[in-house]
């Protein structure tokens, strides 16, 4: 099963009034349980243990507006690439490499921007909206979650 096939289950599941979902082949066992605002999921292939960790607690919200709000209501002209999988999150496609792109490069819909590492795949991320790099928001070989943004595009620039 591969990671995207992994990933619009577990969309189907959190749409659909299933708590629990348990699917087990040759190559892998895969279990998925629904709480109320959390999701678990736990794959395991045959020969190694796979994991995925469960998503952190979001960090709390402050209750008063602080110095920080001007900087949201500019940022809200910025455009997100989100993560489509969970996996550990590459800017080069190797080591030695230059990154894919870099703050206040300019990218196109459909350039590669990144690679996600999922059970031992490499899938190269591509950009859904064209314009400026405006921040990288997670650091090289870092673990991502599903629909994590990974950079702020600027679609004007």
């Amino acid at each position: 099963m591969k990671a995207k096939e992994i990933q619009d289950l577990i969309d189907f599941i959190s749409n659909s009034g299933l708590a629990e979902v348990k699917i087990e082949t040759d190559e892998f066992k895969l279990s998925i349980k629904k709480h109320a605002d959390a999701q678990a999921v736990r794959v395991e292939a045959a020969a190694p243990t796979q994991a995925a960790a469960p998503a952190p607690a979001p960090a709390p919200v402050a209750a008063n507006p602080s110095p920080a709000a001007p900087a949201k209501e500019e940022s809200s002209n910025y455009v997100e690439i989100k993560s489509p999988m969970i996996g550990t999150f590459y800017r080069t496609p190797n080591p030695d490499s230059d990154a894919f792109v870099n703050v206040g490069d300019t990218v196109s819909k459909g350039q590669t921007v990144c690679i996600i590492e999922a059970m031992k795949l490499f899938n190269e991320i591509e950009s859904e909206v064209s314009g400026k790099i405006v921040k990288v928001l997670v650091e090289n070989s870092q673990p991502v979650e599903y629909d994590q943004p990974l950079f702020l595009v600027d679609p004007a620039g």
